[in-house]
């Protein structure tokens, strides 16, 4: 594993939550409710948040860029959430969403020159990265930048979250899973609970023919757990993931990403100690460690 590929890790993991906290706070579930999306679940808004900035989405695109949720569980909600609120309305509620929460974090400290620091260094990262195959990225690059630093800060995290996302499907496909495969290997290597997983919207029978595939392969043995090939195939897919997601990395540099992690940290912790975060998530961000 290389030196940039093991800094690319580590900041995935300074960054995801940063960007995660938008389908979690009730800051952002009350800005959904008043476009008049049902918050009962976190789904609609969530599949409204995410997919805004692709523009009016049809399923078919949202399930390419999606990859590991069931076509029939995107089919409920894109189009459909353009029926609520447009793309454009959805992209300034969800910039109003995580105003509301950063300031309820931060309070004061919004206005430092530390967060403005981070803001510099975080948008230099996402501005630097290649595009090509990335759709989630790219859409997301092509929104205009924010004036107040917290929301560059969020908006640039946001960036590179979905880069390394974008490339964690290439890596999946390269490695043969497709989307139920994916999320069955994963929760096999213990990277969470299976019933985690319910919200992709694969039925029981989509899940267990998924299982006997992997299980074909020599993946996964007569408990559904990972084999030693299926937990080598997973470390194969992080590794390329993390070597996919170097790029904007080595373009920033060592030095400055490790001072945008450290400028990171009080709102990083801010985040945690307000409990926004699920415990368990399906990103397995828990199991798949910031190397030493």
């Amino acid at each position: 594993m290389s030196a940039w590929s093991r800094l690319s890790r580590r900041m995935w993991h300074q960054i995801e939550p940063l960007h995660a906290v938008l389908y979690f706070a009730p800051e952002a579930f009350a800005e959904a409710a008043a476009l008049g999306y049902d918050v009962e679940s976190r789904w609609p808004s969530y599949f409204a948040y995410r997919t805004a900035p692709l523009g009016r989405a049809g399923t078919h695109l949202a399930t390419a860029a999606y990859h590991s949720f069931s076509p029939r569980t995107v089919g409920e909600h894109v189009p459909g959430v353009w029926q609520t609120a447009s793309p454009e309305q959805v992209l300034r509620a969800r910039l109003v969403a995580i105003d509301r929460v950063c300031r309820g974090l931060l309070g004061d400290r919004l206005d430092g020159p530390e967060l403005a620091e981070a803001a510099g260094l975080a948008r230099r990262a996402a501005e630097s990265v290649t595009v090509a195959g990335r759709p989630f990225a790219a859409a997301n690059l092509d929104l205009p930048w924010p004036d107040e630093p917290h929301l560059v800060l969020w908006q640039a995290a946001t960036v590179l979250r979905e880069h390394r996302g974008d490339g964690h499907v290439a890596a999946l496909l390269t490695a043969g899973l497709d989307p139920c495969e994916s999320l069955v290997s994963f929760a096999a290597i213990g990277a969470a609970p299976p019933e985690n997983f319910a919200g992709r919207g694969w039925s029981g029978q989509e899940w267990a023919e998924a299982a006997e595939r992997l299980a074909a392969r020599g993946l996964l043995d007569a408990a559904g757990q990972a084999t030693e090939r299926g937990r080598a195939l997973r470390d194969q897919v992080e590794r390329l993931t993390d070597e996919l997601a170097a790029q904007p990395w080595q373009r920033l540099g060592e030095e400055r990403a490790q001072r945008l992690a450290g400028l990171c940290a009080p709102l990083l912790g801010a985040v945690f100690g307000a409990g926004l975060l699920p415990m368990t998530s399906t990103l397995g961000i828990t199991t798949v460690k910031a190397p030493d």
